[in-house]
């Protein structure tokens, strides 16, 4: 299973192809992306790197909780 997450790339683009990042994310702050009118619109745009300043959530934090879940985390640069 491919465990890699780009954090550059749309926020739904990570869901389509790692569903149970959802729930993740959900926890993290992401409370938008639990309507999925709002991940099939604004997700469609905003990188996970965009929406945590969106969001207040720090990058640091994201990257922790993934990695924590057996993510590899790219798309920091």
């Amino acid at each position: 299973m491919d465990n890699i997450i780009d954090v550059s790339i749309p926020v739904a683009e990570v869901i389509d192809k790692h569903p149970e990042v959802l729930e993740i994310l959900v926890e993290l702050g992401f409370k938008p992306l639990a309507n999925s009118l709002m991940r099939n619109t604004v997700g469609r745009k905003v990188s996970l790197k965009q929406g945590s300043k969106l969001e207040g959530t720090p990058m640091e934090k994201i990257v922790r909780t993934l990695k924590a879940n057996g993510y590899e985390v790219i798309g920091l640069d």
